[in-house]
This record gives C-alpha cells, sequence and structure tokens, in this order.
C-alpha cells in the first residue's frame, strides 16, 4: 500500500508542474479556439452568400435564354396572325401570344428581384469580409505567442509526459480511474496531504483517529468534505524523492 500511495502521489507532483505550464499559456489556447470559431462562422456566412450569388448568376442565365426563345416564338406567333383563315386559329395564336409575353413578363421580374438580392449579398459579403481579415490577424498574432510560450516549455513538457507515462504504467486502471475522476471534478487536485490537522484541498479539520490512520499509511482515505484522498506527510516526502 505505501508503494500504491507514494506512486499515485508521485503522479499528483507530476500533474502539478504539468497543469503550471499549461497556466503560462494564460487564456490564448481559448483565445485561439474562440477566434478560430468566429472566424468558421463568418466565413460559413461569407460561404452561403457566395453560393447563392453564383445560384442567382445561372438562375439568370437560364431565365434570359428563356426570354429570347420565348421572344422568337412571339415574333413567329404574331406574324402568323395576319395568316389566319379563321376564328379558332386567330383564338390559338392570341392565347400563345398572350402566354408568352405573360412569361416573359414573369422572368423579367424574376431576373430583376434576383438582380436586386444580388446587389444585396455583394454588399453583405463586403461588409463580413474586413471582420474575417481582422480576426485572422488576430489569430496569427496569438498563434505566435502561444508557439512561443510552448517552444520555451517543450523540452521540460516532454520530459514531464515521459515520466508520467511510466508512473502511469505502474498504477493500476482502477486506481488511475478514482483519480482521474477526482482530478477532472475538483480542478488538478486529487490527492493532498493533512496540514495542520486540515485536508490542504478543502481546508476542513481532519478527525484525530483518521489522521492517525492516515500516518500508518495501510489503505486509501479520502476526505470526509471534499472527497479527495489523503496522503500522510510521509508519501509526500517519499514521493518528491523518488521524482527527484
Amino acid at each position: 500500500m505505501l508503494n500504491k500511495l507514494v506512486t499515485l502521489f508521485s503522479l499528483q507532483i507530476i500533474d502539478d508542474e504539468l497543469d503550471e505550464l499549461e497556466e503560462l499559456r494564460g487564456d490564448l489556447p481559448l483565445r485561439v479556439n474562440g477566434l478560430n470559431a468566429k472566424i468558421k462562422d463568418i466565413q460559413d456566412q461569407i460561404d452561403e452568400k457566395e453560393k447563392t450569388k453564383a445560384e442567382s448568376l445561372i438562375q439568370r442565365k437560364t431565365n434570359e435564354s428563356e426570354i429570347e426563345r420565348l421572344d422568337e416564338n412571339l415574333k413567329k406567333f404574331k406574324a402568323q396572325l395576319y395568316k389566319v383563315r379563321n376564328n379558332k386559329e386567330y383564338d390559338a395564336l392570341t392565347k400563345e401570344i398572350d402566354h408568352s409575353e405573360s412569361e416573359i413578363e414573369r422572368l423579367k421580374t424574376e431576373n430583376d428581384e434576383m438582380e436586386i438580392n444580388s446587389e444585396i449579398l455583394k454588399n453583405e459579403i463586403e461588409e463580413l469580409t474586413p471582420g474575417v481579415e481582422q480576426l485572422n490577424s488576430d489569430l496569427d498574432e496569438n498563434q505566435v505567442e502561444l508557439k512561443k510560450i510552448i517552444k520555451a516549455n517543450e523540452i521540460e513538457e516532454t520530459r514531464l509526459k515521459e515520466k508520467r507515462a511510466k508512473i502511469v504504467a505502474e498504477i493500476k486502471k482502477p486506481d488511475l480511474n478514482v483519480y482521474t475522476r477526482i482530478r477532472k471534478a475538483l480542478k488538478g487536485k486529487a490527492i493532498v496531504t493533512i496540514q495542520r490537522s486540515a485536508c490542504s484541498g478543502c481546508h476542513n479539520i481532519v478527525p484525530s483517529q483518521r489522521q492517525i490512520e492516515l500516518r500508518q499509511n495501510r489503505r486509501l482515505f479520502t476526505c470526509e468534505s471534499c472527497g479527495r484522498i489523503l496522503v500522510s506527510a510521509e508519501i509526500a516526502e517519499e514521493a518528491a524523492k523518488s521524482l527527484s
């Protein structure tokens, strides 16, 4: 049990050091992620507007081709009016003429509306574009700063991660799962010592009998107040020695 507790506390020490390196990055990772999200959101809007504009242009060209075809038919129908032989033929031609004129008018109106909408989309894209450019500039600055910090601590972080991997390999999976769960729930501190008769994690007093049992290092105890794993000062000292 002594070795088990020492190994677990050693893992906590390593994780504390890794957390300190992470803190040196400040809010840069969050800012980088936030800027990436904003850029993606605005770029998606621009792409959607560009797509709508392109589809509108294709439709307008299609409509123009249809207008040309209808104009040609209209000329033919009007020319045929002078050659009709009876009212039935006349009515049929006038019906075709009315339909063609109505369809031409509809298509022209549709094209006018799409042209107006395309102009609106163009203006909206022009308004959004500078925002993306500024965000990209901000992103580049933050990424450069973040890379500098990461580079400065790269060797130490690699060393700690390698040491952590070796320690984790010595810990049984159930114990590691408990450690990970507590660490995640309590902001990184899963294992703490007793200081001045209190849990150094939540600062609540640990009963005297429990303190005596803890110093025996025979089993794993958790704080009744915060749920962190409690170890004796001896365990902390042995863990520190093992890592030196």
